[in-house]
């Protein structure tokens, strides 16, 4: 079997997918966009079983993915979903002392990863999840081609 793509060329795909995030939330370093990335995910994967994050990740690309787990306590549970203020509140309060995320971190984060992941594989993942979890990730755009998977 081959290499997955993913893994041949993670280095692009992380820099496509991490300067469409700086651009979108309008940070000056990958610092900050890393961390911005990291709250997101840390309060998705909060809310979902282990086996819903790791069905979700499965789908993401090698580097989003490896953030997605690190350092996941799989063992708690599931914490519910809150209205959008309180989870970008969330998201703000990782590494609360160097973290300069913007209010439109998730949304941002969403259009990044939906432009670095393949349509179908992406919507079937959602699919599978609690609806609350879905409209997490959804992202409103006038032309659907601002979604286009990026690197093929």
């Amino acid at each position: 079997m081959p290499m997955p793509w993913t893994y041949r060329h993670a280095s692009k795909e992380w820099r496509a997918f991490l300067d469409d995030v700086k651009e979108r939330m309008c940070l000056e370093s990958d610092n900050m966009a890393y961390t911005a990335v990291d709250g997101v995910m840390q309060v998705f994967r909060r809310r979902l079983t282990a086996q819903e994050g790791l069905d979700f990740a499965s789908v993401l690309p090698c580097v989003l993915r490896a953030i997605f787990v690190q350092d996941w306590d799989v063992t708690a549970p599931p914490e519910p979903f809150r209205c959008r203020a309180a989870l970008i509140a969330e998201v703000k309060q990782v590494r609360g002392n160097h973290n300069l995320t913007p209010d439109n971190a998730i949304e941002a984060t969403a259009w990044a990863i939906r432009r670095a992941t393949n349509k179908r594989d992406f919507e079937r993942a959602l699919g599978r999840l609690p609806k609350e979890a879905r409209a997490y990730w959804h992202v409103d755009v006038e032309d659907p081609a601002d979604l286009e998977q990026r690197i093929i």
